[in-house]
């Protein structure tokens, strides 16, 4: 019981059934006496107000209701505002939001594999789940000379100022990139990060819409983020699933082997890089295994005269 009208109804019942004062009856059912004697007067009649509401609309079509009330208020409409806004809901008139579309910030530059650390770091989302069937995203950042996994943030909501927090927090460590490398995705392309780069003197490159390969170091990492640790644990809260991600983001950089590196791991690539910068750039994701035909080619015998 919600309405006046109907607690009225059960103050009645009480007093009929266990003859209690009408005091206490309006007091446990949490009624007012004056609102139980209260009587309201006929209903007014809002046709004349509909009529005028669906005529303005239908001539203003992108007007809402407070420009309508201003219309209703030069005919001669002397209604309040919050009866005019009912009437307009009921009568369905709220003007349908246009949404605008966000465009590619690809500006025809395609990326180049780096040829040294921190040269370019690349960054892209992935999003799992909770025991308890809560959604949860995962930012990576990995150094696409090296492999090196920067960073993993877990939660369950990551904005664009999250994103240069955690830039920041990696900028202290080991110092700021060239180019950082992401897709067309809000949290990349809003004013936040945009701001960050300009500040850092860091080059913002985005790669084409529609084509994830042209960031295929870090699509290569979520990968075996994904088969290797989302898709093994099964997390029973927010903090676990980040200890365990953390884990399991050392043992990635430190032991893992890596088949583009020389079958070490991303750390180990780098203090050798460091000793010796000569050493061969690593190929990309791609060029790791050749096709199936390139693997069953046989090479075409020559014939001596």
């Amino acid at each position: 019981m919600v309405k006046p009208a109907a607690k009225r109804e059960a103050v009645k019942e009480l007093q009929k059934s266990f003859e209690v004062s009408l005091r206490r009856a309006c007091g446990l059912m949490r009624l007012s006496i004056s609102s139980y004697y209260y009587r309201g007067g006929s209903a007014r009649d809002d046709g004349p107000l509909r009529v005028a509401l669906r005529e303005g609309a239908s001539r203003r079509r992108r007007w809402g209701y407070r420009m309508l009330t201003d219309m209703l208020r030069r005919q001669g409409f002397e209604d309040n505002h919050k009866r005019i806004y009912r009437i307009y809901r009921e009568e369905g008139l709220q003007v349908p939001v246009r949404k605008r579309h966000k465009k590619g910030r690809w500006r025809g530059e395609k990326p180049v594999s780096p040829t040294g650390p921190n040269q370019r770091w690349s960054m892209d989302f992935m999003s799992d789940q909770l025991a308890n069937g809560r959604r949860i995203r995962t930012l990576n950042i990995i150094d696409d000379f090296t492999r090196e996994c920067l960073a993993i943030e877990v939660d369950t909501s990551i904005n664009g100022n999250r994103v240069c927090r955690v830039l920041d927090r990696l900028v202290a460590e080991r110092g700021r990139p060239e180019k950082i490398l992401t897709d067309n995705g809000p949290e990349f392309t809003g004013k936040a990060l945009d701001r960050w780069a300009y500040e850092h003197c860091v080059e913002q490159q985005f790669i084409q819409p529609g084509k994830p390969v042209q960031k295929c170091f870090v699509e290569s990492f979520n990968g075996t983020c994904r088969d290797e640790c989302l898709n093994e644990h099964w997390f029973l809260s927010l903090e676990d699933a980040r200890e365990i991600i953390d884990l399991w983001r050392e043992d990635y950089n430190r032991i893992r082997s890596h088949s583009s590196l020389g079958r070490i791991s991303p750390r180990e690539y780098a203090a050798q890089f460091a000793q010796n910068p000569l050493r061969a750039t690593p190929c990309a994701p791609s060029e790791r295994n050749p096709s199936p035909i390139q693997q069953h080619k046989t090479p075409t015998k020559t014939l001596s005269l």
